[in-house]
């Protein structure tokens, strides 16, 4: 039986990526809970048998139509959400990379409500998942307020 990412037994591991395109990095707004709305990076939950890096390679291809090759672990992340009587709602271990987009048409999956190519500078504009400002802010891609 596959685990339940809402109101989990245990923290599910996801992965996130970054991914770079000269200048310029990819946001996907999220559709669907948790940040549904807020803009993020591409990624998912890593599958039974597969390593960290082909998991965030196989869920680039799959929610943007891009190839990738992974530059850098950034490092994980702890994303818990609590519901409103501080029942953990959410609990997954996410390790982002930085990524190059190597080939491929960028498309969004039904996962993303939209996708754009961003640069650094035009940040401030998108209203992004806490955890993306915290990995932005992290690799000092976004100011600290």
């Amino acid at each position: 039986m596959s685990p339940s990412r809402l109101y989990p037994e245990r923290p599910m591991v996801g992965v996130g990526i970054l991914i770079r395109k000269g200048d310029e990095y990819l946001l996907i707004k999220r559709a669907s809970e948790p940040d549904k709305g807020l803009w993020s990076v591409p990624g998912g939950m890593v599958e039974v048998g597969e390593k960290v890096e082909e998991a965030a390679i196989r869920e680039a291809k799959e929610e943007t139509g891009l190839e990738i090759e992974i530059v850098k672990d950034l490092g994980a992340v702890d994303k818990i959400v609590r519901d409103d009587v501080g029942k953990i709602k959410y609990h997954s271990i996410i390790i982002d990379y930085l990524a190059e987009q190597v080939s491929g048409e960028m498309h969004h999956h039904d996962d993303a409500l939209d996708a754009k190519w961003v640069q650094p500078r035009d940040f401030r504009k998108y209203k992004m998942s806490p955890t993306l400002l915290d990995l932005l802010r992290k690799i000092n891609l976004y100011p600290i307020f």
